[in-house]
């Protein structure tokens, strides 16, 4: 039983998606973020960034347990782990490692940031929002040219679509028309219909 610590938010999704995918069994403990519990010093233990999500599988590498955070690192893990969702290895095993970072380090938090200045920040501060919203959909538009022609990211389905999709499902917040993107929507659409990508989407 992997324990699985997670809120509600893209990050946290991705690997709740994952662990339905491979229909691995789980337990979820809710880290309210709005409450600082992920300062909380055993939380902290097993993430030191405290950030959610984070991992702790008993049934680690060579039968002992093993605690990850950090949402790229933990869905690599898990693809290792079941040999699912990730070539293991070439040309395409890199592949899909340079969309998931890719996620990592635009398309998630760059789109936290629309996030925030759209949605949550007290005061409205247009310059940010400008920036960060144009931003949101530069990378939008890099998705759709990646997804023409392609039924999944990177042409079978794999970690890379676990990742970018949490956030992508946020497309209001980030000041996107969805519309204006066909192959990220036609795209949304078949993930939304797998039925572990749903269950995944409702954890915690």
């Amino acid at each position: 039983m992997i324990d699985l610590y997670t809120w509600g938010t893209p990050n946290g999704k991705k690997i709740s998606i994952m662990l339905e995918a491979c229909r691995l069994h789980y337990s979820v403990h809710p880290i309210d973020i709005l409450a600082n519990a992920q300062f909380d010093p055993n939380f902290l233990a097993i993430s030191p960034n405290n950030k959610i999500p984070a991992i702790v599988d008993p049934d680690g590498p060579n039968g002992e347990s093993i605690s990850l955070f950090e949402s790229g690192a933990i869905l690599i893990y898990l693809a290792d782990k079941t040999g699912e969702f990730l070539p293991m290895e070439g040309p395409e095993r890199y592949e899909v490692f340079q969309w998931l970072m890719w996620q990592m380090g635009g398309f998630g938090p760059f789109l936290g940031q629309a996030h925030h200045f759209n949605k949550f920040a007290p005061e409205k501060v247009p310059y940010a929002i400008k920036r960060y919203t144009d931003e949101a959909k530069r990378l939008w538009k890099v998705l759709d040219s990646q997804l023409t022609g392609k039924r999944f990211v990177c042409n079978d389905l794999t970690i890379a679509d676990f990742a970018i999709y949490p956030w992508a499902a946020r497309y209001e917040w980030q000041g996107v028309d969805k519309e204006a993107y066909p192959a990220v929507n036609a795209w949304m659409d078949e993930m939304a219909d797998l039925a572990f990508v749903d269950r995944g989407m409702q954890v915690p």
